[in-house]
């Protein structure tokens, strides 16, 4: 009898004490929450598939957002020179780890900051531009995915259009001298237009204020077709790019399907969806202690060709059959 009114009192003694327990105390015990920072070179809603492919990876991972993860963002909303401030009240909450949108991103990013790990979500060449020491060995505190290295996609890309296009002669290439790896890429262009036996017209845009210069010379020099570089700056303004082509009656390949999305003629780039997705993986891995130059960056592992039929026709353009066949995916 007495052993069971031990018990009891025991029992009681034991549910008080968890009730009498402060919340925050019991607080301190439950799941640490980290904090992880995702700088956009653009606006969320113009990335929404981006954020929401990257929010998914980290789901399918385990980390629930509120509970054991929290995502601070900031936006440089198209001004590239925003970055690096922007990064740097990342670093000064201290976030326990960057997702950089991308190349210019994550210069940006590893100029404020040698200690607190930067995943990359799409960088372009991202040894050649000194963000990592080697693909395999990145050292630093840089990982992550790459968009491209070398002159492989805009090889593919002048490809692609000389065989829409197979009379042209003369390509326009909007670059954006303000990312930085577009100097690397239109270093070698000429070696590329020179085995499609094409010419190349480069031409220099920062921003919207100065498309029309652009497409000006354009038509002044008789391009018959243009090339757009992959730019954070340039999709953004997608729809006007798409419309001045229209205008200007130019066939133009862009670097992603945002563009096709809006009328654009082709695109031939990486899924960006994909690498968002895929950068959760490296997020996981170093909020559980793995340090990023111990993650060998990535290369990308969908690319697709999309085709925009509606905007052949109204150019009057035929799409040869073997280059329909490779698209991944045709916009009627």
């Amino acid at each position: 009898m007495k052993a069971n009114r031990s018990v009891a009192v025991l029992a009681v003694l034991l549910l008080l004490e968890v009730f009498c327990t402060p919340l925050h105390s019991i607080a301190q015990v439950s799941e640490k929450v980290h904090r992880v920072g995702f700088l956009g070179p653009r606006v969320r809603t113009d990335v929404a598939p981006y954020v929401d492919a990257f929010r998914q990876g980290l789901r399918d991972l385990g980390w629930v957002e509120g509970r054991n993860i929290v995502i601070e963002y900031r936006w440089a909303e198209g001004n590239a020179d925003r970055l690096a401030d922007l990064a740097a009240d990342l670093v000064r909450i201290k976030v326990d780890v960057i997702v950089a949108g991308n190349t210019q991103a994550a210069v940006a990013t590893k100029t404020v900051t040698r200690t607190t790990p930067i995943v990359m979500g799409t960088a372009g060449d991202p040894v050649a531009i000194g963000l990592v020491a080697s693909l395999a060995h990145p050292g630093g505190n840089v990982t992550g995915l790459s968009y491209s290295v070398g002159v492989e996609f805009l090889t593919k890309q002048l490809e692609l259009l000389k065989e829409a296009v197979p009379t042209v002669s003369r390509v326009a290439v909007l670059s954006n001298p303000a990312n930085p790896v577009h100097a690397l890429w239109i270093k070698d262009s000429n070696l590329v237009a020179k085995s499609l036996g094409v010419n190349l017209q480069i031409l220099e845009a920062r921003g919207p204020q100065e498309f029309d210069s652009a497409f000006a010379a354009i038509a002044r020099e008789r391009a018959g077709a243009l090339l757009v570089l992959a730019d954070s700056a340039f999709a953004l303004q997608r729809a006007r790019l798409q419309g001045l082509a229209a205008r200007s009656r130019v066939p133009a390949m862009y670097g992603s399907r945002e563009y096709t999305e809006v009328g654009g003629l082709m695109s031939y780039g990486v899924d960006i969806r994909d690498n968002f997705r895929r950068s959760a993986a490296y997020v996981d891995k170093i909020l559980k202690g793995v340090k990023p130059a111990d993650l060998p960056v990535e290369q990308p592992t969908k690319v697709e060709l999309v085709i925009n039929h509606r905007t052949a026709k109204a150019l009057g353009l035929v799409i040869p059959p073997r280059v329909l066949a490779r698209a991944d995916e045709i916009i009627e």
